[in-house]
């Protein structure tokens, strides 16, 4: 390309947004040349790529939006490790139906099991389908309830967790809830009702969440909201971090 045209060209795709033409613009125009190819085969190939330019930045701006702690693919988890877990449902999952329709995920199982792994991991897999995701402990959310309700600003912030395709709320059961944090999950959880899904991961079954929710009928209440139409996951009591430093000492002596 001559000067003029690549002064020419720096200067259209800056006004119009298109910072990959702008890259690749010169490289494929000789590649188009060597090729012997049409101008309108060169037009697309150049549009095409910004197309996926732009649709990988908005998944990195979904995924960092999301606030995920760590990352975690959903084929990363080792099914051979923990064989309560049926891998079709799995598969079902990461296919995403489940958000068309609204319908929670719960996962159950002790420390270490894989639960925040399968959690993220859904998370992922909603990212890259073009989801909004948001990834909170239940601690924090509870905390960001209470200082958004002694500011005023309540029915907004419920709100905004309410437009997100996946709720993903981690950690239930690690943290004791008095009455007033239990009541404000409780509207996070009636916004999304049957509406958009919450994926949720426990290290305590559904007969002790008593133990960590003080009042008894919050506890029905929230365990009748996260578990209608719920696609629920056990992912067992044997560690499988534990498992995997042993093998990996085992390997070493």
């Amino acid at each position: 390309m001559s000067d003029a045209a690549l002064a020419s060209l720096a200067l259209t795709t800056h006004s119009l947004r298109l910072p990959t033409v702008k890259r690749v613009g010169p490289h494929l125009a000789e590649e188009a040349t060597r090729r012997h190819q049409t101008h309108l085969d060169f037009l697309a190939a150049v549009l095409l790529c910004e197309v996926d330019d732009r649709d990988e930045r908005r998944r990195l701006r979904r995924v960092k939006a999301a606030g995920f702690p760590r990352t975690k693919l959903l084929a990363e988890f080792d099914l051979s490790q923990s064989t309560s877990v049926n891998p079709a449902t799995v598969a079902a999952l990461e296919g995403g139906g489940y958000l068309e329709r609204g319908e929670p995920v719960v996962l159950l199982g002790d420390s270490g099991t894989g639960k925040s792994h399968l959690l993220i991991g859904l998370g992922m897999a909603a990212c890259e389908q073009g989801r909004s995701v948001r990834y909170v402990t239940c601690a924090q959310l509870v905390n960001e309830l209470a200082e958004a309700a002694d500011e005023k600003r309540l029915s907004k912030l419920i709100a905004r967790y309410g437009r997100v395709d996946l709720l993903l709320l981690d950690e239930l059961g690690y943290v004791q809830l008095d009455t007033r944090g239990a009541e404000l999950l409780f509207q996070i959880l009636t916004e999304r009702e049957e509406r958009s899904s919450i994926a949720t991961a426990s290290n305590l079954p559904f007969s002790e969440w008593g133990k960590v929710i003080t009042d008894a009928r919050l506890v029905a209440a929230i365990i009748d909201r996260l578990t209608f139409n719920a696609h629920i996951i056990e992912t067992g009591s044997e560690s499988y971090r534990l498992k995997s430093t042993q093998a990996r000492r085992a390997k070493k002596s």
